[in-house]
């Protein structure tokens, strides 16, 4: 079978091509027409056989948004200008959400934004997107259209820039970043030469972006099962801020980590204070912040072998904890998983004393109360969890 027969016979068995509130939408544009294609990632990554059912799907069309505006009203469908400069409306039915955008190419970019003009060939379209595996489209019946050659690219794996490379990191300098994210996702941690020339000549003229646009980047390709190998590359570009140390440890996380995960790499990133450090320069949430370092201080305890305090003190991260240990200290798998093993009997009951109770027990309440208190707690910690409160309470009275 050709690729091009066994393209055309992907997409037309994609679950997501014969959805109906998809098909509503193409009905709705003309698409039967050629007037409307899906774009992008939903086409590739089905041609690959990625996320056939939960896949975003994007459209381009040759109709401008008024018009496209016009016919989807008109067939009941909700509205959404979300970026009408740039040609783009969200068309929603039955709360799932397509972004349209009229065919374009860019007059003038700074290499944040870009003015654009609206047009009608599909082949001008193509060639100002990123990556000529981003450049594939697919009709209502299942047809490829692939104007720029990027289905074999697609197939082996290689992200490579449309045209010259410099030419379009200088469209938009996120693209730098963009590169080296599918270079993991999609290419395997191999890099074109080109694209990774372009993109280290790049690396000092970054400025310009936003620190949530980069971190974004940031975190996805963080989020990926590798992302070792890019990361090292990136640090050698210039990009990123990461000593040997650091890139062994990601390199060895990925062989022992059960499921490598976002919050285990911004751990071994951060360090002891660099989460903060890490969530100002990619706007990091709290929530993901709080999660790596919890990770961080749960590995450092379960490096120093005190496995019960750090499941009493980071339950929910002391698992996966254990693998940010053995990626600093690299541990064998067969050393993590015994590990893993051996926290998971831990079950910490609550602290059986508080500071209330060694009032009512005559301790005077201050500074000091609180000292004792911590003691206590750590005593009972080593003790596994054994110490009583009577014992505690005797415990306290020594010291007292």
């Amino acid at each position: 079978m050709s690729t091009e027969a066994m393209a055309r016979e992907r997409l037309g068995a994609a679950p997501w091509l014969r959805m109906a509130p998809l098909r509503a939408v193409f009905t709705a544009l003309d698409a039967a027409s050629g007037r409307t294609r899906v774009v992008g990632g939903a086409v590739r990554d089905t041609l690959l056989g990625r996320n056939a059912e939960a896949i975003e799907i994007d459209l381009a069309t040759t109709l401008v948004p008024e018009e496209v505006t016009a016919r989807a009203e008109a067939k009941g469908i909700a509205v959404i200008p979300t970026g009408i400069a740039f040609g783009t409306v969200t068309l929603t039915v039955a709360g799932t959400g397509f972004e349209v955008t009229t065919l374009r190419h860019d007059v003038e970019t700074d290499g944040r934004r870009a003015l654009v003009r609206f047009g009608t060939d599909w082949t001008e379209d193509a060639r100002r997107r990123d990556f000529t595996l981003n450049a594939l489209y697919c009709g209502p019946d299942g047809a490829l259209f692939d104007p720029l050659g990027g289905l074999e690219d697609c197939l082996a794996g290689r992200v490579r820039f449309i045209g010259e490379a410099a030419a379009r990191i200088a469209e938009d300098r996120l693209r730098v970043f963009r590169f080296f994210r599918f270079s993991a996702s999609h290419g395997g941690e191999r890099f074109d030469a080109d694209g990774l020339s372009a993109s280290t000549a790049a690396a000092g003229a970054l400025g310009p972006l936003s620190a949530e646009r980069i971190g974004h980047e940031m975190t996805r390709i963080l989020g990926l099962r590798h992302c070792a190998k890019t990361l090292g590359t990136m640090a050698e570009a210039g990009l990123v801020d990461l000593d040997t140390g650091v890139i062994d440890a990601l390199r060895h996380y990925e062989r022992v980590a059960v499921t490598p995960a976002l919050a285990g790499r911004l751990a071994l990133l951060g360090g002891s204070d660099g989460q903060t450090q890490l969530q100002r320069r990619w706007r990091l949430s709290n929530a993901l912040v709080k999660q790596a370092r919890a990770l961080h201080e749960a590995a450092g305890l379960i490096a120093a072998g005190k496995l019960a305090e750090a499941a009493y003190r980071q339950p929910a991260a002391g698992l996966a904890a254990v693998d940010i240990a053995g990626a600093r200290a690299a541990w064998t798998r067969e050393d993590c998983a015994g590990l893993r093993g051996r926290f998971a009997l831990y079950k910490p009951p609550p602290f059986p004393i508080t500071g209330a109770l060694l009032v009512r027990h005559g301790f005077a309440a201050g500074p000091r109360l609180g000292t004792l208190l911590s003691h206590l707690e750590s005593a009972w910690i080593d003790s596994d969890f054994t110490l009583t409160e009577a014992e505690l309470l005797a415990m306290a009275a020594e010291r007292s």
